[in-house]
């Protein structure tokens, strides 16, 4: 029996009860937590809401090998608050150069997860990224043969396409094919943006399934020029059309086992981001499962919500279900306009917004 077929009693996950959402702890399956600084000012936003989280690789120098992945996910639980149980799951950033042996020592020994892949040039520190799908054979075979999952941004960067079709030309000139050559490959089609993507993974085997962020489902490409340029709704992949933002809307609340939770949270300080050269990026960690019930609740699919930040991401990576529990509530929540790290500010997704949820920390009695 599937969460959106129990009865609903206090006793059950997954059920709403009064102004109340009671939930299986979700996981975050797509998440960047930053290094040093910023990683000591984000990395609980996202430990307070998740258990767990895949966290990206792609840092300055990327995390390419057993021992770099260590040494981070030490920073990390390091920075973790005293009281918060929180597992980030470490990936290795693909180069052409990759050692495949190097991967799978990283995944037998348990420290790898999942390897991701950067197109050169995709987005932020994807300079190290993979020029030619062919320069990693070898590694795709060896992570096709031992079951470990390919994570894919899923962008072409050719400068003669247009930044809002580079999703949907990867599909058709890529990932088709990458799946062909490797059809036993376990790939996630991380932040999805489009219809296309939707569809695609759709008509896929079990073996391919996608992440939808809080930000794509909230928002179209509309909200970076409302009255001006917005900055801090830039990101990649770019939001796309509001016939896009509504795909996206039905397959997360499908109830399909192929979609599940992924923020892309991506801080950037207010400055890098309100720049002449902004970066691309939105840090909804703080506000992210209130952002994602939000849009449920606006698509009548609270009863589904469960299965998709919850259970449907746990089972494809073939981990177990978390078993605390966590609970939403209908409550009206400020979101700061801006929020203070120890050596910078970040502005929020959904700043200075009224969210009709609160996610009720885990100090306070449920």
């Amino acid at each position: 029996m599937t969460s959106s077929d129990r009865p609903m009693n206090d006793a059950d996950p997954g059920t709403q009860v009064g102004r109340r959402l009671t939930l299986r702890r979700p996981d975050d399956w797509h998440v960047h937590l930053r290094d040093d600084h910023m990683l000591a000012g984000v990395v609980n936003y996202t430990a307070r809401q998740f258990a767990r989280a895949i966290v990206m690789p792609n840092l300055s120098p990327p995390i390419i090998t057993v021992a770099a992945a260590k040494g981070y996910r030490a920073r990390i639980l390091s920075a973790v608050e005293p009281g918060l149980t929180f597992e980030p799951l470490m990936t290795c950033y693909l180069t052409d150069t990759i050692d495949a042996g190097e991967v799978e020592r990283g995944f037998s020994e348990g420290v790898f997860t999942a390897c991701k892949l950067y197109p050169a040039h995709a987005t932020t520190n994807s300079d190290h990224g993979v020029t030619d799908i062919r320069n990693i054979h070898r590694v795709l075979e060896v992570m096709q043969r031992i079951g470990m999952p390919l994570l894919v941004h899923g962008e072409v960067t050719d400068r003669h396409i247009d930044i809002f079709d580079r999703e949907a030309v990867f599909i058709e000139s890529i990932l088709a094919k990458l799946i062909e050559d490797f059809p036993a490959l376990k790939v996630v089609f991380e932040h999805i943006t489009t219809a296309d993507a939707v569809a695609f993974v759709e008509a896929g085997a079990s073996n391919l399934a996608a992440t939808i962020t809080p930000h794509h489902l909230a928002i179209n490409r509309n909200a970076m020029f409302d009255g001006g340029i917005r900055p801090h709704f830039y990101c990649l992949p770019i939001a796309k059309r509001e016939t896009h933002r509504l795909a996206l809307r039905r397959a997360a609340t499908s109830g399909s086992a192929k979609f599940f939770l992924g923020t892309d949270s991506a801080p950037h300080t207010a400055g890098d981001k309100e720049a002449a050269c902004g970066c691309a990026g939105i840090f909804n960690a703080p506000f992210a499962m209130e952002s994602y019930a939000k849009s449920f609740d606006e698509e009548g699919a609270l009863h589904r919500l469960e299965a998709f930040a919850s259970e449907n991401g746990a089972r494809f990576y073939g981990l177990p279900l978390n078993e605390g529990l966590v609970v939403i509530e209908r409550q009206d929540v400020n979101v700061p306009s801006r929020l203070a790290t120890s050596s910078s500010e970040i502005v929020p997704f959904h700043a200075g917004e009224k969210l009709g949820w609160r996610f009720v920390p885990h100090d306070e009695p449920v």
